[in-house]
């Protein structure tokens, strides 16, 4: 029996190992050799010069980079609340007695498997001034449309926009998912309670679901702190530095001023705000689940 147990273990040993030498490899080395790049000044040309920390020090005096951090929060502030609040509608009605479900659902989720290239050109297409279509729809209501991406006032507006756009079919799936385990007892309990639809909805609906918004929450808020594609494609960090995100900014320092060592700081503290934000949302959902 101990032998049979150790000839299994040796197997799956030998079928994870090329998983285990990727993951290594491409995962595991590549973060601590990022970790000390960033106490170094390297260029990508002359050899790495050990500065220890100061590339840390250097961030507390940056304004480039507070203002990048401020955006970024901007962005989840915008960005979080929305994307959940409508996937979880979107949720409710594809759960209801709706006819072609399959097919609603297939096209809320079909952004979801667009590229962010395909989705930022078009939606830059969609806020241009002159030629988009939501300017046009706004006019014929008698509106003038902003410039939306090219106004420091509006350009984070249109990001989030298009992110909530290309994420509520994934928000929506993974509510679909609670709302589905929700015993259908429980309802017809309320019912012949005499309560209401918006009565089931807070008294029911959102507490079963409180484990699927812990989740959803935090998946969409780790993605939020690396919010990158659709601001490099749409406005490259524009207008000024309007639109300047942290990633942005770490991807300027690396590949446009060639400081790698300050990049890969940035991505150190990066790492360390979504650690600091993942435990604290952890550490809440056990409070509130107990």
């Amino acid at each position: 029996m101990i032998g049979s147990k150790k000839n299994n273990a040796l197997w799956i040993s030998l079928f994870l190992l090329p998983s285990l030498m990727v993951f290594l490899v491409f995962i595991i080395y590549p973060v601590f050799y990022s970790l000390g790049v960033s106490f170094t000044d390297w260029d990508l040309i002359n050899p790495m010069k050990f500065v220890g920390i100061k590339n840390y020090q250097s961030l507390v005096n940056d304004s480039t980079f507070w203002n990048s951090l401020k955006n970024t929060f901007l962005f989840i502030i915008g960005y979080l609340p929305s994307v959940m609040i409508i996937g979880l509608l979107v949720a409710l009605l594809l759960n209801s007695k709706l006819c072609l479900k399959p097919v609603f659902r297939g096209v809320y989720f079909l952004p979801v498997v667009t590229s962010w290239v395909a989705v930022s050109l078009v939606w830059k297409w969609l806020f241009n001034p002159k030629y988009g279509l939501i300017n046009y729809f706004l006019t014929m209501i008698g509106l003038h449309g902003p410039n939306w991406l090219n106004d420091p006032k509006t350009a984070m507006l249109a990001i989030i926009i298009t992110s909530v756009w290309k994420d509520i079919g994934f928000i929506m799936v993974l509510y679909l998912g609670g709302l589905q385990n929700i015993s259908v007892s429980l309802y017809e309990a309320a019912d012949i309670d005499g309560a209401d639809k918006w009565h089931q909805f807070w008294k029911i609906t959102l507490p079963m679901l409180k484990q699927t918004t812990f989740f959803v929450s935090m998946i969409s808020l780790i993605n939020s702190f690396q919010v990158f594609d659709q601001v490099n494609i749409m406005t490259a960090g524009g207008p000024g530095d309007a639109t300047t995100v942290l990633v942005q900014n770490i991807y300027n320092s690396a590949f446009k001023y060639s400081e790698m060592g300050y990049a890969a700081a940035m991505s150190w503290i990066l790492f360390l705000i979504i650690l600091v934000v993942s435990v604290v949302q952890m550490w809440g959902e056990r409070k509130l689940t107990k």
